[in-house]
C-alpha cells in the first residue's frame, strides 16, 4: 500500500523484559518501524525461548511462540550484574526512545533501574513498567505469571466454571497477550505527551489491572454491590451449549424474544413445545429453563453440527455458531482477509503469523522477520557504541557480554 508509512521508524527502544507482556509490546512497536534492542542475560537468555520446547506443549519443528512474540528485534546478551555490562546499559538508554522492563521490582531496585534511578540518564525518555499487581500495594514485589495475576486475582477464574465444579486454568499466555495491548497503548499515549511537552515520563500497567478490566461487568457488580444470587448457578437455553451428533458442539447466544425461541421451537422440530403452558410465554420458558434446556439437549444430539447450521443459521437465521477449534481457524477467511494473520516477509519456517489487533489505515507494518538468536546482535550493537573487535572479545571472555 504504498500511502502507508512506518510510523515508528527511527524509533529507538529497549527491551528489557522476558516471557510476553512486556516484551510483545516491544514487539507491536517494532511491527510498525521501531528499533527495538532485547536485553537478554548471557547462555539462558530470555526463558520464554524454550516455552514451545516444553514437553506440556503442542510439538512442533519450529519455536513457534518464539517466531511469533520475538520477531523484528535485535537481541544484545549482557551480564547486568557486572559494572561495565551495566555501563553498556547505560549507554544505551542514554540513547533510548523507550525503556521496557517487568523485572521485579526487587530485582530493579538492587540494579538500580527503577524510573527513579535511571531517569537522569535520558529525561526524553518513556519508561514503560509491568508488574503483576500494580506499583504499589503489599503484594507489589511479588513475581506472578498471568495465570495468576491475570486470570485468578481478578475473579475470572472463579466465575469461568458452572456451579460447584472445579475452577479452570487459562491457556499460557492468555492474560499476558491482551496485557500487552494496554502496554502499548500507555507507551504511545507517553510518547504523545511527550511530543506535546518534550518530556520523558514513566507509563505503567499489570496484568490484575487487565484482568479486573476484562471481568469488569461483574466486577463493576460487585463494586456496586449487586446480589449474585439471582444468577443462575449453571447455563440455560441460550447460555447452555448443546452437543451434536458427531460430538461437535453448538453455541446458542442472545435469543432475546418469544418470536426467536418460536423459530428455534420450529427449527428443531419441537412443535410440540409451541403448545406446552409451560413455554408459552417468555417469562415461563425461562421459569422453566431447565427442562427446556434438557430438551434442546436430546434435539441437537439427532443431527450433526453441519446439519444444525444449515437449518438454523441458514433457513432460520437464528444465532447459532459451532464451537471453533484451533484446527478449524486456518481455514476462516477472516483471518487472512482482515490481515489477523498474515506471511512472514522471512522464511521462519511457518506460512502466517498472528498480528496484534490494533489496526490503523495508513500505518503500514513491517511483516514478521526471524526473531533473533540469544546475542545474535551483540557484537554489531557494541561496534556501534564504540568498541572494537579486540575489546568486544575482550568483554565476551570475561562474560561481560555474549
Amino acid at each position: 500500500m504504498p500511502d502507508e508509512s512506518l510510523i515508528f521508524e527511527g524509533l529507538k527502544v529497549l527491551d528489557v523484559g522476558s516471557w510476553i507482556a512486556a516484551p510483545v509490546a516491544a514487539t507491536m512497536l517494532a511491527d510498525r518501524g521501531a528499533e527495538v534492542l532485547k536485553v537478554e542475560v548471557p547462555v539462558a537468555g530470555d526463558g520464554y525461548r524454550n516455552y514451545a520446547l516444553a514437553p506440556f506443549t503442542p510439538t512442533a519443528q519450529i519455536n513457534y511462540t518464539w517466531a511469533l512474540d520475538a520477531r523484528n528485534k535485535r537481541s544484545i546478551a549482557i551480564n547486568l550484574k557486572s559494572d561495565e555490562g551495566m555501563d553498556i546499559l547505560h549507554r544505551l538508554i542514554r540513547d533510548c526512545d523507550v525503556f521496557i522492563t517487568n523485572q521485579p521490582l526487587p530485582l530493579r531496585r538492587a540494579l538500580k533501574l527503577t524510573y527513579e534511578d535511571i531517569k537522569s540518564l535520558n529525561e526524553t525518555m518513556i519508561y514503560a513498567s509491568l508488574t503483576p499487581y500494580g506499583e504499589e500495594g503489599p503484594d507489589r514485589d511479588n513475581e506472578a505469571f498471568d495465570l495468576v495475576a491475570y486470570w485468578n486475582r481478578s475473579g475470572l477464574m472463579d466465575k469461568m466454571r458452572h456451579g460447584n465444579t472445579q475452577p479452570v486454568q487459562a491457556l499460557a499466555g492468555m492474560g499476558d497477550h491482551p496485557t500487552s495491548v494496554a502496554m502499548y497503548a500507555s507507551i504511545v499515549t507517553g510518547l504523545l505527551q511527550r511530543e506535546r511537552t518534550g518530556k520523558g515520563t514513566k507509563v505503567h500497567t499489570s496484568l490484575l489491572a487487565n484482568g479486573i478490566w476484562s471481568a469488569s461487568c461483574l466486577m463493576q457488580a460487585q463494586l456496586a454491590n449487586a446480589d449474585f444470587s439471582t444468577m443462575p448457578d449453571k447455563p440455560r437455553l441460550t447460555g447452555a451449549l448443546y452437543e451434536t451428533k458427531e460430538g461437535r458442539w453448538m453455541q446458542l447466544s442472545m435469543l432475546r424474544t418469544a418470536e426467536a425461541l418460536d423459530r428455534l421451537f420450529v427449527a428443531l422440530e419441537a412443535f410440540e413445545l409451541l403448545a406446552d403452558e409451560r413455554f408459552s410465554t417468555l417469562e415461563a420458558r425461562m421459569q422453566h429453563g431447565d427442562e427446556l434446556t434438557e430438551i434442546f439437549r436430546e434435539k441437537f444430539l439427532t443431527k450433526t453440527s453441519d446439519e444444525w447450521l444449515r437449518i438454523l443459521k441458514d433457513e432460520h437465521e437464528l444465532p447459532v455458531e459451532r464451537v471453533t477449534q484451533f484446527a478449524d481457524l486456518p481455514g476462516d477467511p477472516h483471518l487472512t482477509l482482515n490481515r489477523i494473520v498474515s506471511k512472514p516477509v522471512d522464511d521462519i519456517g511457518v506460512d502466517a503469523v498472528i498480528n496484534d489487533p490494533v489496526n490503523v489505515e495508513g500505518v503500514a507494518r513491517v511483516g514478521a522477520k526471524k526473531a533473533p538468536l540469544l546475542g545474535e546482535h551483540t557484537n554489531d550493537v557494541l561496534g556501534e557504541l564504540g568498541f572494537d573487535a579486540s575489546a568486544i572479545e575482550a568483554l565476551k571472555s570475561r562474560g561481560i557480554v555474549g
